[in-house]
């Protein structure tokens, strides 16, 4: 009679591998392995980010800085324009006082260089050469003689000057008001109304001229 074993040999059973436990163990690697690469990518990123914080925040302290410094320069720029104000006007005094002490003297030694025979006004050369060619008439005659006219009185308040003086004939006088508006020293020369006159003493006609004039200094 034959026996047939339907059941499994417990030893073959024991060899056998168990394919359904090992899956699921890799599944279970791989999510773990996922999670820790996700996590260590979060951590990352979020270095990045704080360094790039970081950097602003210490840029814009930097521009806070230079706005405070800014505002601060603006905050005194009143007191810095009234004190630059103060010292140009000091400046300015000081100056009106030296050309006040000096100028006087400076325009009656040019009254005497153009009065002086063989001399003539304070000007420019190139100004000079060039009135030679455009209007010589406007030009000074270096031979006149200026003992042909004299002054008889010299007046100057808040520096106007007013000339009067007598002259032998009226080109006289038109030779000193061209030396005067040539002159580095005067400016917006002026002939007054003059008039013949008849000299008491030598009985000379004469010419009685007045100028007026700015002075420059």
């Amino acid at each position: 009679m034959v026996r047939v074993n339907l059941l499994p040999d417990k030893r073959q059973a024991r060899g056998r591998p168990a394919v359904g436990g090992d899956a699921s163990q890799i599944w279970l690697v791989g999510v773990l392995a996922a999670a820790v690469a996700a996590i260590v990518l979060c951590a990352v990123v979020q270095k990045l980010k704080n360094d790039e914080l970081s950097d602003a925040r210490a840029a814009n302290q930097v521009i806070q800085g230079q706005i405070d410094s800014i505002s601060k320069q603006l905050s005194d720029h009143p007191a810095i324009t009234a004190r630059l104000k103060e010292l140009r006007d000091r400046e300015d005094a000081i100056q009106k006082l030296q050309s006040a002490r000096t100028g006087p003297t400076s325009t009656l030694l040019e009254l005497a260089r153009v009065l002086t025979a063989g001399r003539g006004p304070t000007t420019d050369r190139d100004k000079l050469e060039q009135l030679k060619r455009d209007n010589p008439t406007q030009v000074y005659n270096a031979n006149w003689d200026p003992r042909r006219l004299w002054l008889t009185s010299y007046r100057e308040g808040d520096r106007v000057v007013k000339m009067a003086g007598l002259a032998r004939d009226g080109e006289d006088v038109s030779e000193f008001e061209r030396r005067l508006k040539l002159s580095d020293f005067f400016t917006d020369v002026k002939l007054l109304p003059g008039a013949k006159i008849t000299e008491p003493v030598s009985h000379q006609e004469l010419f009685q001229f007045e100028l007026s004039a700015k002075v420059k200094y």
